[in-house]
């Protein structure tokens, strides 16, 4: 998987860098978590500073094009950004989580 920044803006109002990129891979596209994880990298930050939009896949190329921002701190982050974009982009484990179970109050087992 090679990643190449087509992009990079600074957006000093609200405290990010806004990067668009191109994604060439090999066999099936790679997973948000691996790109994210990437991106983060690339850029010398931690994973919970980034953002990932969702990919643009083009037909018949190994290529996909993607939109990240990278916000300065993590609370400069769950300011501006919707809870299911940053859900998004959590490792798999975190997300399967199981849920909290429903209280057992007034129910009797026969």
């Amino acid at each position: 998987m090679d990643i190449k920044i087509t992009k990079d803006n600074q957006n000093l109002l609200l405290a990010r860098r806004e990067v668009e990129f191109t994604v060439t891979h090999d066999g099936a596209t790679p997973t948000r978590v691996h790109v994210l994880g990437k991106i983060a990298a690339m850029l010398n930050v931690n994973t919970d500073q980034v953002v990932l939009d969702p990919f643009r896949t083009e037909f018949g190329i190994s290529r996909l094009k993607g939109e990240a921002r990278v916000y300065e701190t993590k609370e400069a982050r769950d300011k501006l950004e919707p809870e299911y974009l940053m859900k998004r982009g959590m490792r798999e484990e975190a997300q399967d989580a199981p849920p909290e179970e429903p209280s057992s109050e007034g129910t009797a087992e026969a």
